[in-house]
């Protein structure tokens, strides 16, 4: 029998599995693709932003109600340590104008395989193609393979988006645990367009801010033919997901005031279409946004103005969930204790997205993953510890 079996070969899986066997515990790591860490791979095509510079308070406030519960797990693994792990395993670090911290290299792959070969290492077995299909009694089940006892396990089995890449939520419906459900997090918007709006498919909008409920953001976005995706939608999507109603400021660094003041210069012979664009000085893609959402067009200046700071964005909700960046819900945190062991099930701990939290893009989720995958492990440590007494 081995000491730990983690089940999920993510960020959060292999960072108990790192923690573990560092202690000198015997550990294999159980994953259901052909391949470790998928999904943080696909991450890196964007660069792989692994954490962010901000102060902790600010950082751990991104987290929102589940501040509290993670703060402990986060201030153990901080976005300083992350980076100092990620720049032991050879892998050179910077931190972007947006305060994104991103390794050199721009990519996942050299990390992962750095990593895994220290796992290699520490004597980690990795065991690919083990889908977790249930228990019988205490071990966990995999698919062909039948029953694998540990004398205690991890689960790191992830949310529900990207199932191609190993992230189906599936688990759901066998573990017994109590959840909430799935929701999209991080998503794109979807939006049923007018002809006139193709030309502009796959442009960015910039310099505009986007609100809805109580998110907001200066991001960007891009217009697609399904829709908006990017940062600055991705930002705001979980007010959408709660039914408020979204907005954007097609000119956030002007007041209602200082835009109404340029609607009002004389036009001249000048067409009621060119006036508004030398006027206001909105590029194309804002200017067909306009005409978009904000049609008929108030004819006085105050009012246009004010349609300009505030056009509400007709949309058709969030993507779906499984082309979403990540997922809301997961395991209650009140199932688990202070070492994300669950209560119910002692020996058997969770990390990672398959927990109910939430974060924006910008390192946010990589950081809460390589944490909770890090307490979990030590608290694994300490079990056993305590358990060989």
């Amino acid at each position: 029998m081995i000491d730990v079996a983690v089940i999920g070969g993510g960020p959060a899986g292999l960072s108990a599995a790192e923690v573990a066997a560092g202690a000198g515990l015997s550990v294999a790591v159980f994953e259901a693709k052909p391949s470790f860490g998928r999904k943080f791979l696909m991450a890196g095509k964007s660069g792989l932003n692994l954490t962010h510079v901000e102060a902790l308070d600010q950082l751990l406030s991104r987290y929102a109600e589940a501040e509290t519960v993670l703060a402990p797990a986060i201030r153990a693994f901080d976005n300083a340590a992350l980076v100092a792990w990620a720049e032991g395993l050879g892998q050179e670090m910077f931190t972007g104008s947006s305060g994104r911290i991103f390794p050199r290299a721009m990519k996942a792959s050299p990390l992962l395989r750095a990593w895994m070969a220290r796992l290699t290492d520490f004597g980690v077995a990795l065991r690919p193609r083990h889908r977790w299909i249930g228990w019988q009694e205490n071990a966990p089940v995999f698919e062909g393979h039948g029953p694998q006892p540990a004398r205690a396990v991890v689960l790191a089995c992830g949310g529900a988006s990207w199932a191609r890449l190993g992230s189906d939520g599936a688990w759901a419906d066998f573990a017994h645990l109590p959840i909430a459900p799935f929701a999209a997090a991080n998503a794109g918007i979807a939006v049923h367009w007018t002809e006139h709006m193709a030309p502009h498919f796959g442009r960015a909008i910039k310099g505009v801010a986007w609100r809805a409920g109580a998110q907001r953001s200066r991001g960007e976005a891009v217009l697609s033919a399904r829709g908006l995706e990017g940062g600055g939608i991705y930002s705001v999507s979980r007010g959408v997901r709660e039914a408020a109603p979204l907005y954007v400021d097609l000119m956030p660094d002007q007041t209602v005031d200082q835009v109404a003041q340029r609607l009002a210069k004389p036009r001249g012979k000048a067409s009621r279409a060119n006036h508004l664009r030398k006027a206001v000085r909105l590029d194309p893609i804002k200017t067909a946004l306009l005409h978009e959402w904000g049609r008929p067009l108030p004819l006085e200046p105050i009012p246009l103005a004010r349609r300009i700071k505030k056009l509400r964005v007709a949309h058709a909700g969030l993507r779906p969930m499984d082309e979403a960046i990540s997922t809301a819900g997961g395991v209650l945190f009140d199932a688990l204790d202070d070492k994300f062991m669950l209560r119910a099930r002692p020996g058997v701990f969770c990390a990672g997205e398959m927990l109910n939290w939430e974060a924006p893009t910008g390192g946010y989720l990589l950081t809460a993953c390589f944490a909770t995958g890090r307490a979990a492990g030590q608290g694994v440590v300490d079990y056993l510890a305590a358990a060989a007494r």
